[in-house]
């Protein structure tokens, strides 16, 4: 079982991906965990399984169950203002074709979790820059905002989808509402109780040696250093992009959502599966073909074949976690601007192809011609 699967991951060596290593679970067990390749190419240091990422916006689905957290505790609505919590969004100035004119519309809490509020995903904008500057390269997550503020949005909040530092506000909402840093937050209520010990918001300088190496791809694999380009500052917790994790500790997240109840209630979890788009919103979101969108997660379309929800990170990681059929997915790699970066999610398409022996999925995959010169045979 699973040789389509592996010669999947296969061909992303030999498309230039230095590693890789995948991780799928089926009913609570392992039922995959296949890597290849290196974790530091010049040396050529084989994956061993134990490699610390960058996960960049893998931290995504964390920060909005961090925030769900607090949402069961009815601390807040969705329907809220920012500016309830975060008096500096309150008076927001907006791009037009005229200008720069006052917003006509209060950014909601659920715009942040529905990548709709507004934002850009410029973290070196004029007023960010400024902030590193004022806070002499810290730029805690929380004062950070209150320069963000100050940018211009490019659209009225709710107008459309645009992937943006959304969820980089929503840990600064998350340190509003609990009263906590959230890389404490986070640490005390999703990764201490999973177990998840190599997992950080904020990875202390003198621990960045022991990522994996990390490259970049410009037709051929470069060396691209182990800095993290969404980290404003050395207390800027990115919400969206901050988090440094194992496969190991990763897929314990994943389970979670999975089966429910550890750090989310079922529910929970459902009610931030269900596709928010709006008919405007919907015709700027990326997946529009195979997925809706919900609470800061991909998430099954009425109608679709695809029943997982999940999202994906600048460097290749890929989560998939397909409730109805048992499935957590989580696949992850080092490597930004990869060639692989179009054809990664297809791996759950194969898993569902082979574990589950789903004849739409089959089909849907010989039909593809984007995943390289390989026959796939079912």
């Amino acid at each position: 079982m699973f040789e389509n699967t592996k010669r999947l991951c296969d061909s992303f060596l030999q498309m230039g991906v230095p590693g890789f290593d995948l991780c799928v679970y089926k009913d609570g067990e392992c039922v995959l965990r296949y890597m290849g390749g290196y974790s530091d190419l010049d040396n050529k240091i084989p994956v061993s399984g134990k490699e610390r990422y960058n996960i960049y916006s893998c931290s995504k689905p964390i920060t909005c169950v961090a925030a769900m957290q607090l949402w069961e505790k009815g601390l807040f609505s969705l329907e809220d203002k920012l500016s309830d919590y975060m008096p500096e969004f309150a008076e927001m100035t907006v791009k037009t074709e005229d200008g720069i004119k006052k917003a006509q519309n209060p950014i909601l809490v659920k715009h942040l979790f529905g990548m709709s509020a507004g934002f850009s995903y410029d973290v070196y904008s004029p007023q960010i820059k400024k902030a590193i500057e004022d806070t002499n390269g810290k730029c805690p997550t929380r004062e950070a905002m209150k320069y963000l503020a100050k940018e211009p949005l490019l659209f009225e909040p709710g107008q459309r989808w645009e992937y943006s530092l959304c969820h980089d506000v929503l840990a600064a909402f998350v340190e509003v509402v609990s009263g906590q840093r959230f890389e404490e937050y986070v640490k005390e209520n999703i990764f201490m109780p999973l177990g998840m010990e190599n997992s950080t918001f904020l990875l202390p300088e003198n621990e960045r040696k022991n990522l994996a190496c990390q490259y970049g791809f410009d037709g051929k694999a470069y060396d691209y250093g182990k800095g993290n380009w969404y980290m404003a500052g050395s207390e800027y917790a990115s919400g969206g992009a901050g988090c440094v994790s194992t496969v190991d500790d990763y897929i314990k997240f994943l389970e979670a959502l999975r089966i429910g109840g550890k750090i989310l209630k079922k529910e929970t979890i459902k009610f931030m599966s269900h596709d928010r788009l709006t008919d405007s919103q919907r015709a700027t979101y990326w997946t529009q073909e195979t997925h809706g969108y919900g609470l800061g997660i991909r998430c099954p379309k009425a109608g679709g074949i695809h029943t997982d929800i999940g999202w994906g990170g600048a460097a290749g990681a890929f989560l998939a976690v397909d409730i109805p059929n048992g499935i957590s997915i989580y696949y992850a790699q080092h490597m930004l601007s990869s060639p692989n970066q179009a054809i990664r999610s297809k791996i759950y398409e194969f898993v569902m192809a082979e574990l589950m022996g789903k004849e739409e999925f089959k089909t849907r995959i010989e039909k593809d011609e984007i995943i390289g010169e390989y026959s796939y045979t079912f």
